[in-house]
Formats: C-alpha cells, sequence, structure tokens
C-alpha cells in the first residue's frame, strides 16, 4: 500500500514533532509513507465559517497532491473528517482517508507496540473523532463499547489510563468558536481540565492537536504540571516535554 501523509498547518507550524511521531509509528509498522512537499491548508477554516467556497482552491491542490496514494492518513479527527466531507467525493479511484488511530486499528489491525510510557494519563475525545469518524462510542449512545485511541494506548507499556467523569465532554475549542466565544470557550476547557487534575493525570492526550492545543494554552497560563501530548507521541516512544519545550 502507498500512504501520503497529511499534516494540517496547526501541527506543522506549532507541533512538529506530532507529525515527525506519525511519520515514525507508520513506518515502524511497514508502511510505505511519503509526504507531499506542496501540501498546504485543507480549506477547514472556511468551511467553519460559513465561507466553503473560498476553499476550493486548497481543495483542488489537496486532490492533486494526494493523487495516485492508496491512502491518506492523517494525526487530527477534524481535518480528516473535513477532508473526508469535503473534498473526496467517495469514488473507487479516490484515496481512502483515515485518521492515524484509525487506521492503526481498522487497516494495519496493529496488536502490539514496542512503547514504554509509565506515565498517569487521560484521553481527550475530540467531537470531530467521536461523533465524526466513530473512533469511540459517544456515552449518549447505547450499543458495544469502543474506543480505539485507548485501544492502542492499553498496548504501551507502563502507562496507566484514568477514568474520567465525563469522558467524551467538549473541550470548548471548535475551530471558530474559541475565537467568536472566547469566554465560554475556555470556561468549557477548564472544565475539562479540572476533570483530568481530579483523576490525577500528567499527561492529557488525544487524537486531535487543535484540542490538545486549546487546553496546553490554559494549563501553561495557570502554570499546571499537567502536560499534553498527541496520542502519536506515546505511542512512537517519546517522553513528555518540558515547560520550555515546544
Amino acid at each position: 500500500m502507498k500512504v501520503g501523509l497529511f499534516i494540517p498547518c496547526y501541527v506543522d507550524q506549532f507541533y512538529p514533532q506530532v507529525a515527525i511521531a506519525s511519520l515514525e509509528l507508520l513506518e515502524s509498522a511497514g508502511v510505505d509513507v511519503d509526504y507531499p512537499l506542496k501540501q498546504t491548508c485543507c480549506g477547514q477554516p472556511m468551511a467553519n465559517s460559513g465561507y466553503q467556497d473560498y476553499g476550493e482552491g486548497a481543495a483542488d491542490l489537496f486532490r492533486k497532491n494526494f493523487s495516485g496514494f492508496d491512502y491518506v492518513v492523517c494525526p487530527s479527527g477534524s481535518c480528516t473528517l473535513h477532508t473526508k466531507d469535503h473534498i473526496y467525493s467517495g469514488k473507487d479511484n479516490e484515496p481512502k482517508v483515515y485518521e492515524l488511530c484509525e487506521f492503526l486499528t481498522d487497516v494495519l489491525k496493529i496488536k502490539n507496540l514496542k512503547a514504554n510510557f509509565p506515565y498517569k494519563v487521560g484521553i481527550h475525545a475530540s467531537c470531530h473523532g467521536l461523533r465524526g469518524l466513530n473512533l469511540a462510542k459517544p456515552s449518549e449512545l447505547m450499543g458495544v463499547e469502543f474506543n480505539k485511541p485507548k485501544q492502542l494506548l492499553e498496548m504501551v507499556n507502563g502507562i496507566e489510563l484514568v477514568n474520567l467523569t465525563r469522558k467524551d465532554e467538549c473541550c470548548g475549542f471548535g475551530g471558530t468558536f474559541a475565537v467568536f466565544e472566547e469566554a465560554v470557550s475556555v470556561s468549557m476547557g477548564k472544565d475539562r481540565i479540572k476533570d483530568h487534575e481530579e483523576q490525577g493525570v500528567q499527561v492529557i492526550t488525544g487524537a486531535d492537536m487543535s484540542c490538545l492545543m486549546h487546553l496546553e494554552g490554559i494549563l501553561r497560563r495557570e502554570n499546571s504540571p499537567v502536560k499534553v501530548m498527541h496520542i502519536a507521541e506515546i505511542l512512537n516512544g517519546q517522553v513528555p516535554r518540558t515547560q520550555n519545550q515546544k
């Protein structure tokens, strides 16, 4: 299989270590990965703001950059969902788009990992991944429990996963919502962090770095010792960064 790695703008600019961890994780699983160097924004910010037409140029470039691949894999639930819903139409000749966790569980069917992470960890379930991509069962629905990010994290040696009081509550980021409703967004983020802190977590992880970026900003302003790490970093064997590291 030939995989194109799609790295969202904010990951490229602010969290390149997440992109590197995603690449190394896929390569360690024996995947033939390529990173199209001319890739840019997928157009999600325009669509979120109600200006879908303004993102057509970005969508056209995305299709051009990722043509010829069997799969497009992305370490971001929100960007993955936008790509699925707004860029590709589901035709047979188009690449299949997967968020990193679902690609590892559903396509590669990973059964074990060599990572070691001796820390107490809370999982933040982002809304796009939870209800848009079905990475886990939302608490408001009946049915069999499943959680793909948790399934992968349970393969990590030494990790201690906590049970949150409200395991799938929104963090308040929501893309442009955090800009236009700043006070509400911050209040929601503080509530989400409080749930993790009450369980004594050392690290908050998740599959969407945008949500984690929002939580990290609040944690830093409150001088909290709790760190945030994208799930790819943990699965790839990274350790928590210090406060001075980006």
